[in-house]
C-alpha cells in the first residue's frame, strides 16, 4: 500500500516568519502536536511542535508574540513520498521518533501522514506498532 492511499490530503501549515504565538494557536485549534513549515514555494522548511515553543521560546524567556517560527523551528525534518510504500513510512516514524510525516512530492507539502492512519489500515499494523513501542520507549527513556 502507498502512503498516499492513507495520507490526509488536507494539510494545516506555517510559514517560517508567522510568530510562535500562532502557531500555537494553530496546534490547539486543530488539536495537532506538529506543523509542518513551509515557505510561500510550498517547499518544507523545518517543524515546530508543541515542544519546541515550551523549551525553545517559553523556557528560554522568549516572547511568542514577537518570536518568528524560523527561530524556534526544528530544521531536521524527516519526509515521506506519496509513493513511498507505508511500511517504509512506518520504519521512518520509528527510527525518528515522531508521529507525523509530512508527505512532499518535490519538496513541497501534498499531505500528512499520522501514526494513526497507519494503525487504521490492516496491512499496516505491525509497522503500526512497531512505530509507537519505539517512540514510546524512548520518550520513557528520557
Amino acid at each position: 500500500m502507498k502512503v498516499s492511499d492513507i495520507m490526509n490530503p488536507e494539510t494545516v501549515s506555517i510559514d517560517p516568519e508567522e510568530t510562535v504565538s500562532l502557531a500555537a494557536r494553530l496546534l490547539s485549534r486543530h488539536n495537532i502536536g506538529s506543523l509542518p513549515v513551509c515557505a510561500s514555494d510550498g517547499h518544507v522548511r523545518g517543524v515546530i511542535t508543541d515542544r519546541d515553543i515550551v523549551l525553545r521560546c517559553v523556557a528560554a524567556g522568549e516572547d511568542p508574540e514577537l518570536t518568528p517560527v524560523r527561530e524556534v523551528m526544528s530544521r531536521s525534518v524527516i519526509t515521506v513520498e506519496p509513493s513511498e510504500d507505508t511500511k517504509k513510512a512506518g520504519e521512518l516514524m520509528a527510527r525518528g521518533q515522531v508521529r507525523r510525516l509530512p508527505v512532499t512530492e518535490n519538496g513541497k507539502l501534498v499531505g500528512i501522514l499520522a501514526l494513526g492512519d497507519l494503525a487504521r489500515v490492516t496491512d499496516c499494523n505491525m509497522e503500526a506498532s512497531r512505530a509507537l513501542t519505539e517512540i514510546s520507549a524512548n520518550i520513557q527513556e528520557r
